[in-house]
Parts: C-alpha cells; structure tokens; sequence
C-alpha cells in the first residue's frame, strides 16, 4: 500500500468497524504526520496511527507493550496506547490508537531558551537510560539498528562519500567516520529513543519540553545515536550544556558524530531528498568545523 493512501477515509473506516464506540469521531489529518507513520486525529483526545510501509510494522507491537513500562520512569509525557487495530478495510498491517498529547514540534524557532531546553532534554534521555533494560528490544531490523554499532551502515556511508566526492571536503568527513567505526562501544545496554528529532520533541507555548513521541526506533543498547541532536537542533551554547549534562565519554560522542555524518551523507548524496539537503548541509558543516 502506497503511504498516500492512507487517509483520513481509511483511518475512519478502521476505527468504525474495529472500534465502533468512537466511530462518531471525526477523523482529521495532523499537521506533522510524519514519515514512518500517518498520524490522524480522533476526536478531541485520541489519535490513530498507521504504519506508512511493511517496514515500519514491528514498532506497533513494541511501543504497546514497552510504552506504559517506561511513563512512570519518566519526567515528561510520552505516548499513551489506548487500543491495537488489525488489518482490515484494504489496510494490510496492525495499527494503534493513541492518547492525544498537546504541543508543537521543538523548532528551535519556538524555543525561547534553547539551553535550558537542551538541559530538560538533557533530564529526559538520562531518565530514560536509567530505565531498567532487562528484556528490552535489542538493536535490529524494527528499530533500522539504532543502538548497535554504527559500522552496520559503512557501505551506505563509503558510497556516499564516493558520490559526494568534489562537492564536500571527503578526507575530513572520512576521518570522522572512521573515528566513529573505531570509538568500540563497550559500556551495558540502556534504553534510548533512537529518533531524537524536532518533530518527536513537543513544546508548550514557552518553548519548555512538555512530551517526547515515537518511540518507533527506540531499544536497548548504546544510547550514542540519542546524541545526534546536539547538531540537528541546538546551537553552540545549548550544544555545550547538553554535552555536560549527558553521561557520555569521547567514544560515545565519536559514534554520535558517526551516527549524525551518516543520516546527512545519504540525504546530500540522495537527489530525491532535495527538501532536505539545506539542513543536512548544515549537520555536516558543523561536524567539519568542530574536527577543524
């Protein structure tokens, strides 16, 4: 099934048939749907949330059983499952019904003090990593394998830096990686979220951290793929608190570099993902400027 047909209809045939108690519901699109998921809202306190491709299937079952271990656990809102759908009404894959949770994506924009939103960031990644990780999804296919070791990804890598190559400053943006590849992950395996973008990290009217969603590419293992966003988000002075308020060593911001070169590479490297590359030009500029 392709992604853009998963509407608004189909969600609301889903709900009514599988979930008549809501099926007076109006069922509207989000604003930030999201890639791995469409994302629909269902009345004024549930949402649905449909898988966007086969790929993306084994994180509905996961976050259902693994999301109200970790709310208790954790300082701010994170998704509330309320009800597992089943395929049906042409949709082939599980599906979720989620509670609502207020807020605006984290665009640096909205956030007045981005250090003191860096250090509730901050809060939250170390709340989690203290969660206990016994029986927790380790690093594989349902989570792209975040949590294991970057070098999963050294091909993609080396052929985009082949691509790359007279458009970009490849010998450093090699080193980088190579240095990623070589910081060996040797520490127990903790919880981390695996996604910690904008659009995952919502916001109150004051720009304070309120709630973290999607925990699609979330397990246990090593928590340096967490850290991408001291790029991809905040600025020099919130990059530094952020540093010091995250338990991590220089092989584990080593990976992060790795982790962050990676996902900007590919995107730079990829003409189909034009919208993209003048933030992804911009995660690679900083990560050269702080080897040079």
């Amino acid at each position: 099934m392709h992604r853009d047909d998963i509407d608004a209809t189909l969600a609301a045939k889903l709900v009514a048939e599988q979930f008549p108690e809501w099926a007076e519901l109006p069922v509207e699109p989000v604003q930030l749907s999201g890639w791995d998921n469409r994302t629909f809202r269902l009345g004024d306190e549930l949402l649905v949330r449909l898988p966007s491709a086969e790929a993306y299937v084994a994180s509905v079952a996961k976050e259902h059983e693994w999301l109200p271990r970790l709310a208790p656990q954790l300082p701010v809102r994170i998704p509330e499952p309320v009800a597992l759908g089943a395929p049906g009404a042409g949709y082939p894959w599980p599906w979720s019904v989620r509670r609502w949770i207020a807020g605006r994506p984290a665009e640096a924009s909205r956030i007045a003090d981005l250090t003191a939103f860096a250090q509730d960031l901050a809060g939250f990644l170390n709340a989690l990593m203290r969660v206990d990780p016994t029986g927790g999804p380790a690093a594989g296919p349902h989570n792209f394998h975040r949590g294991g070791p970057p070098a999963f990804y050294d091909g993609e890598t080396r052929a985009a830096l082949r691509e790359l190559a007279g458009r970009i400053d490849t010998a450093a943006a090699t080193a980088i990686w190579e240095a990623a590849l070589d910081a060996t992950w040797t520490g127990d395996p903790v919880w981390f979220h695996g996604d910690v973008a904008f659009g995952n990290l919502l916001v109150d009217d004051a720009g304070r951290l309120t709630a973290v969603i999607d925990f699609g590419t979330s397990g246990v293992g090593d928590p340096a793929c967490d850290l991408v966003v001291a790029w991809t988000l905040l600025d020099g002075p919130a990059r530094a608190a952020f540093r010091a308020a995250m338990p991590a060593d220089e092989a584990m911001w080593a990976r992060a570099r790795g982790w962050a070169l990676w996902k900007a590479l590919i995107t730079l490297a990829d003409p189909g993902s034009t919208r993209w590359h003048p933030e992804s030009q911009r995660v690679l500029d900083l990560l050269l400027a702080e080897r040079g």
